[in-house]
């Protein structure tokens, strides 16, 4: 695991390795162990390393053979073993024994189509000295990030929106565009990013690049889009068991302490469950997060799982003077804002964590391959909803049930409802992300100060994302919404809170869900097998009902849920008020002071629930704090 980043200039600089070396160290959070660069006239390379694989021999940047090929590895490649007795078989000679290394050999064989043999997580850069050409990578899912610039004199790139901001090439310009995606979907999707001239490359791409050249960017992969009717459901459930213990040992590997993330939920207990059938579990200790308040709490259920399999358990508790600790640091923490409460918590999980093991396995993934949340049974809703309810009906149900006031409870009824009638109107992709979570554009339009809207009045945040699911038309609705869930929920917020929280800590966290043989058999999977009347998860439950305790496998979908709406009411309304005060607002010109004072009014008398949107505009005001102080828009 390491941060990675680079140049590349159209003339030759002789400041690039002091450029690329300041770029690394902001990075150095990813990467504690230790720093690598390589410089080739006008291209630049710098690692900073975690070191997993290969603890004494794996450094970075690494070459091939007679060093005419170089690259810089953030992530793991987990076939890597495989991969390295081919090469050797065609005559390849190795260093080290590390999984870099297979990466420069896979070029020399098969140029930039070698990125489809790696199975694993990674964001990777290779340098082609003969070709002066440099390719840059995305692992399938999005689980490495990876930013760039494409300048016209500098091309720059990196793990984090950080590292290309020490390059004094990359102008630092607040994005409007990547602002109204952030308040759309909570996160800001690739290829979007928070400024205006950088891009994220998004997952499963490839992007080369040349000097003289205009960048090129390709999909290399490409999720199944056909399932295998054919599969009955206990067929599903006995691939998907022996394909989550087969994930699970090739994600294990590693020559440093590994240790597990429980939740509580199936997932995570899954996880744990393969451990222990590889015979692993003895040397792995487990780590959950949990909230005084009892209705966030999962670490009862947590124990549960932990108890079943004599794992050695640890706890955190995390509550409101933890987050009011931890605000003045949002900024430094995150890249980008991000409007996920979860990272908080995720964050004091993986410091507890890193104090014993380097690498952690979690249950990342296997709510949005198996259809595990509320919105896929909602979305279903939804669709009959739009077809029955005339839209006047819609509207005056809306009326109706925006007049109760919130319950405290988590996940409660009506708040549930609230979301569903306010989605209703909306095309099937938008309703499914607003019941996830963001801003309908008219929301938006109110939220925004005058020449922001003006500004913005051409663009439409949800346009890739409809046009993308248009192009899916005509197949099973449920396999486009798990599509959706992935590449947008996914990829966009769950992947970053939890990669931007522990590599923030200096730990490595790995997903067996999202081994790339696990999300292709979750796509072979009929629909019918994954969803079935109000039963969520089917196949996963079929397949793990012997090895998890039925008050797991049965229990209502919870998720790392924190109580916000509470504490933003009670010990954070200070935080609150004083980072989204009227004169500030007035000052910054995005936003109008009015609005967000009522939103404030609403949701502290507890006549609404404005949790979502005033967490939102806290974290962006935390990151603009932090990366464009000063800045005004007025």
């Amino acid at each position: 695991m390491c941060g990675i980043a680079g140049l590349l200039e159209s003339t030759r600089g002789d400041g690039n390795l002091e450029r690329v070396r300041e770029m690394t160290a902001a990075l150095r959070h990813r990467g504690p162990d230790s720093e690598g660069f390589y410089v080739d006239g006008d291209v630049a390379l710098g690692v900073r390393r975690l070191a997993i694989i290969d603890v004494a021999g794996g450094s970075q940047p690494i070459a091939n053979e007679d060093g005419t090929v170089w690259a810089a590895l953030n992530g793991e490649i987990y076939n890597f073993g495989e991969l390295r007795r081919g090469l050797e078989e065609r005559g390849h000679r190795f260093r080290t024994n590390s999984d870099a290394e297979v990466i420069v050999h896979a070029y020399e064989e098969a140029g930039e189509n070698c990125v489809g043999a790696f199975d694993g997580m990674f964001a990777l850069a290779i340098w082609d000295a003969t070709r002066r050409r440099l390719t840059l990578a995305r692992d399938r899912i999005g689980e490495k990030p990876l930013y760039y610039h494409a300048g016209a004199d500098v091309f720059a790139f990196g793990s984090e929106v950080r590292a290309l901001l020490q390059c004094p090439r990359v102008p630092r310009r607040l994005s409007l565009e990547g602002l109204s995606c952030y308040l759309a979907f909570e996160c800001i999707p690739a290829p979007h990013s928070i400024l205006e001239t950088i891009a994220k490359l998004p997952p499963a791409h490839v992007l080369t690049v040349a000097p003289g050249e205009a960048p090129r960017l390709r999909r290399y992969w490409d999720p199944p889009t056909v399932a295998d009717e054919s599969m009955t459901l206990d067929e599903a459930a006995e691939r998907v068991a022996i394909q989550l213990e087969a994930s699970v040992r090739s994600q294990l590997v590693a020559d440093v302490p590994v240790g597990l993330f429980v939740s509580g939920g199936i997932d995570s207990g899954a996880v744990v469950a393969a451990v222990s059938r590889a015979g692993r579990l003895d040397a792995i200790q487990t780590f959950t997060v949990g909230f005084a308040e009892a209705t966030y709490d999962e670490r009862p259920f947590a124990r549960l799982v932990a108890r079943q399999f004599g794992a050695h358990h640890q706890e955190v508790l995390f509550g409101a003077t933890d987050a009011r600790r931890l605000l003045p640091r949002v900024g430094e923490l995150l890249d980008e804002p991000l409007a996920d409460a979860s990272f908080l918590p995720k964050y004091v999980l993986s410091q507890h964590a890193r104090q014993t093991v380097k690498v952690v396995l979690s249950g990342d993934g296997g709510d949005e391959l198996f259809c595990g949340y509320p919105t896929f049974l909602a979305e279903r809703w939804a669709r009959w909803g739009r077809t029955l309810l005339p839209h006047t009906i819609q509207r005056h149900l809306g009326r109706a049930l925006d007049r109760i006031r919130p319950s405290p409870r988590y996940g409660s009824v009506e708040f549930l409802l609230k979301q569903f009638v306010r989605a209703l109107p909306h095309p099937s992709a938008v309703s499914t992300q607003l019941l996830l979570g963001g801003l309908t554009l008219a929301e938006q339009a109110e939220l925004f100060s005058p020449g922001v809207r003006d500004a913005l009045r051409p663009f439409d945040p949800f346009e890739e994302l409809r046009r993308s699911a248009d192009e899916r038309g005509g197949r099973d609705p449920l396999a486009t919404s798990v599509w959706q869930h992935c590449a947008y929920y996914l990829a966009g917020q769950t992947l970053v809170a939890m990669d931007r929280a522990s590599m923030a800590a200096g730990l490595e966290v790995r997903a067996p869900f999202l081994d790339r043989a696990m999300v292709e058999l979750a796509g072979r999977i009929p629909s019918r097998h994954k969803l079935r009347g109000l039963t969520t998860k089917l196949v996963l439950k079929r397949a793990l009902r012997a090895h998890l305790p039925a008050e797991v496998i049965h229990r209502r979908k919870q998720g790392l849920g924190v109580p916000t709406a509470m504490w933003l009411r009670g010990p954070l309304r200070s935080a609150l008020d004083e980072s989204l005060a009227t004169d500030r607002l007035a000052k910054l010109g995005l936003f109008a002071p009015a609005v967000v004072a009522r939103l404030i009014d609403e949701h502290v008398s507890g006549r609404r629930n404005h949790r979502k949107v005033l967490w939102a505009l806290m974290m962006f005001d935390a990151w603009r704090d932090h990366y464009l102080p000063g800045e005004r828009w007025t």
